[in-house]
């Protein structure tokens, strides 16, 4: 019987050497930025992202994306509610770090609506964040009480009131509230937040034009706190309540009814403090903690 042929190589049969891997690519090197933020409030449902709304955060996180070419999440001061503008608004996000601010403002500024605008990105240490690292939040609110009502020209950020305003009742009100306290009946309580505020300013001024402007500062506000503050005030001002009946509502667990909410298009948040570079993280670890009246 005729031995098959044995192959040169001992019958071994040859496996094909598998692909090489493809090379991980490197993970893109990033850096925490500070992003200012200027808006007009009419037209945007608030800042906070909503599906099927427009939204200071959803223009903005879109433009961010198209520019960069990959998603990026905002931290924000303050979530202003629908209608409310901003001269101040603060966010903080991770960009790629070769990121130039300055040219990033600029490309924005041919991306962006009118009514939305990032004025100014730089650098910050990994600590900053926003929200947590900011001492205080600063807003103001425009109140014309000309009989023929605001000025064409500011009527989308300044409220119409025709009624009186008597400012030294107003003030002698606001001194009432100024401090930490558990502002619940003038907040819209939101589950698991606290209602514990410090304010820290609550000052009316009326300048030359007529315009009556209230300048309202706080380590930070609950949703919906300085519209009703103002709408209580305002019911003080026009003699319908009593000086003291707002800090006599301080007494209250929860929401009341009887305090009116302001207009949102008054109002507008223009400015956050922040504590030096080396104390933002005691700072943001401060800030999460829960707080309740009395304590920090």
């Amino acid at each position: 019987m005729r031995e098959p042929a044995v192959p040169p190589d001992g019958g071994l049969v040859a496996v094909p050497a598998p692909f090489p891997e493809a090379p991980v690519p490197e993970r893109r090197r990033t850096a925490r930025f500070r992003l200012d933020i200027a808006y007009d409030g009419t037209d945007f449902s608030g800042w906070a992202a909503q599906p099927g709304r427009r939204t200071v955060a959803g223009v903005l996180t879109d433009a961010l994306a198209v520019v960069l070419r990959e998603s990026v999440a905002l931290t924000v001061a303050g979530r202003t509610d629908a209608g409310v503008h901003a001269t101040g608004q603060v966010a903080s996000t991770d960009l790629p770090a070769e990121v130039d601010p300055t040219r990033l403002v600029r490309r924005l500024a041919r991306l962006l609506p009118s009514d939305v605008r990032i004025t100014a990105v730089r650098p910050v240490p990994a600590e900053f964040d926003a929200r947590f690292a900011a001492l205080r939040r600063h807003y103001r609110y425009r109140i014309a009480t000309a009989p023929w009502g605001a000025d064409p020209l500011r009527a989308r950020d300044t409220l119409a009131w025709p009624h009186p305003l008597d400012l030294d009742a107003v003030a002698a009100a606001s001194a009432g509230l100024l401090g930490e306290h558990d502002f619940a009946a003038f907040c819209k309580r939101r589950e698991g937040a606290t209602t514990v505020r410090a304010l820290q300013r609550l000052d009316w001024t009326r300048g030359p034009d007529g315009v009556v402007e209230a300048a309202v500062s706080a380590d930070a506000f609950c949703h919906s706190m300085v519209r009703s503050l103002v709408g209580a005030l305002l019911d003080v001002g026009r003699g319908r309540r009593a000086v003291t009946w707002p800090a006599a509502l301080l007494s209250r667990a929860e929401r009341a009814s009887d305090v009116g909410v302001a207009p949102a298009h008054g109002l507008t948040l223009v400015g956050v403090d922040y504590p030096p570079d080396d104390e933002l993280a005691a700072r943001a670890e401060v800030t999460r903690r829960l707080r309740v009246p009395g304590g920090a």
